[in-house]
């Protein structure tokens, strides 16, 4: 018999069975992906490679994860009662033995130590993190008893939050770009980081690239690293075979690029969904195999080395001895510094990035960008109202090729090497994983998830092993969390009789 604890909420019996049963089929899961991605791992010695087994840490995760699944279910089923009493205890025991070298002494905390799940200080300071969110989630479903919402209210909430960030960012945005422009020259700025920020700003720029294509024309590329490729390519072949400086090659680069778009585009005029995402995975790897084994051409698996690096717009040269040229630090009467090169390109990809966004925002709300918005929500509609859908998908195709092509070239002038294996599948993943987790035609949120895939884990390089496991899992909960990505909201593109109503509001 049913017990009601609120108004508006009715806790069933529970079933013992059934939660065992559904805890254990999730660590089942969890063991099915952790043994080859934690169980073994590759370590050189001398002579060659060995092999290390990692079982205990296996059996650790899966215990983590049938516990985690339990908890999740009571506060599913409206118990957080027993999560709340569990999980700040355990976040307390846990919190002492990590800074148990700083209470009682390296000597005692060493032996402390042992008692930890893991060996690794930032897997342990993950599981302490989650095992607080789960600890606050519980206290808020005990105190909020009462108010329970439907999966209707949860969503304009969701939405409310989205609008209200992306007004935020609205506000925030000239604070960003100012912080962006001067980070080079911030105390603590030294070279990893503004490697690190020039990589943040690629993926960036290929996120909005591919978010006109996903996330306002709607239609699924699986194979967006192939524009990548061409525009890399492009460059790099006109760069050593023909002496073609970057400034020149980069609107050729994102031409071909944009060509290839359109060229993959006709093929899948007819095609939606599955069928269109299987298509364009073909054609990236189509690309990437034409790369790897046209040798006369792409010099295969080893690749194009040597590519030269931009100069300042043709004017100096980022090198000590410049030859017949002039030296940057000559022009400018400095001292010769390597950085002089990173800073300048990092404002390089921050000024192709900027142009990109503004293009895009731009563009939505011409009559090609409603055109695009049409086609994602509905493509028989569109016919009904004279759209024209081939036309639409190829100027999503084109233009957002175009945007990978330049992001390709420089790609291709900071390496200074590019080669098959930096344009696999897994590029494309990533990229559409930027743009699905920020939300479909989210720029704000693009930017959010560039930072959280590609910046946050160069800072955690010891966790490489975990990162795809890490990667899978965020996506698989924000798939189940918040399907439409972080920042969802989209405002209308054109308001009718200038009414501006709050998301979630019926008309």
């Amino acid at each position: 018999m049913a017990v009601a604890v609120a108004e508006d909420i009715v806790v069933r019996p529970l079933n013992m069975a059934a939660l065992v049963r559904e805890a254990s089929i999730t660590a089942l899961v969890v063991f099915a992906l952790a043994i080859s991605l934690v169980g073994f791992q590759v370590l050189d010695v001398p002579g060659g490679l060995a092999i290390r087994t990692r079982f205990v840490d296996v059996g650790m995760v899966m215990v983590l994860a049938f516990f985690g699944r339990v908890a999740l279910i009571l506060l599913r089923e409206h118990r957080p009662r027993p999560v709340l009493i569990v999980t700040p205890v355990l976040a307390a025991i846990m919190l002492v033995l990590l800074l148990s070298e700083t209470f009682f002494g390296v000597e005692t905390g060493s032996v402390l130590k042992q008692f930890l799940p893991f060996q690794d200080p930032v897997v342990l300071w993950g599981v302490l993190l989650v095992t607080i969110v789960l600890a606050v989630r519980s206290a808020y479903a005990h105190t909020h008893m009462n108010s329970s919402m439907t999966l209707e209210e949860r969503e304009v909430r969701m939405d409310q939050i989205g609008a209200g960030v992306q007004r935020a960012a609205r506000l925030l945005g000239p604070v960003l770009l100012l912080f962006a422009i001067t980070l080079p020259f911030m105390p603590f700025a030294d070279r990893r980081l503004l490697d690190i920020g020039i990589l943040v700003l690629t993926y960036v720029m290929l996120g909005w690239g591919l978010n006109i294509v996903v996330g306002l024309a709607g239609l699924l590329d699986l194979g967006y690293v192939a524009f990548y490729a061409v525009g890399a390519y492009s460059f790099a072949l006109l760069a050593t075979q023909m002496d073609v400086s970057f400034w020149v090659a980069l609107p050729f680069a994102g031409l071909m690029a944009g060509l290839a778009g359109v060229i993959l585009g006709f093929p899948v005029l007819r095609l939606r969904g599955d069928y269109l995402a299987i298509v364009t995975l073909g054609f990236g790897e189509m690309v990437r195999v034409i790369l790897l084994n046209w040798y006369s051409f792409t010099n295969g698996p080893d690749g194009i080395s040597g590519i030269p690096r931009p100069s300042f717009f043709g004017f100096a040269e980022f090198r000590r001895n410049a030859g017949d040229t002039t030296a940057f630090h000559d022009m400018f009467g400095l001292e010769f510094a390597s950085v002089h090169r990173i800073i300048f390109m990092f404002y390089l990809i921050l000024g192709m990035a900027l142009i990109v966004n503004v293009f895009t925002m731009r563009i939505r709300k011409l009559p090609i960008g409603r055109a695009w918005e049409a086609l994602r929500e509905d493509e028989t509609a569109c016919r009904s109202l004279g759209i024209n859908p081939r036309n639409t998908k190829l100027t999503a195709f084109g233009i957002g090729a175009m945007f990978a092509g330049f992001a390709g070239s420089f790609f291709a002038t900071r390496q200074g090497f590019i080669s098959p294996e930096s344009f696999t599948f897994i590029e494309s993943a990533v990229i559409l994983a930027i743009v699905v987790l920020g939300g479909f035609g989210s720029q704000v949120g693009v930017v959010i998830a560039a930072v959280l895939l590609i910046g946050l884990p160069e800072f955690f390089r010891d966790l490489q092993q975990y990162r795809m496991l890490a990667f899978g899992l965020a996506m698989v909960l924000i798939m189940l969390w918040r399907p439409a990505g972080l920042l969802a909201h989209r405002e209308p593109t054109l308001r009718l009789f200038g009414r501006n109503k709050k998301p979630g509001t019926s008309s």
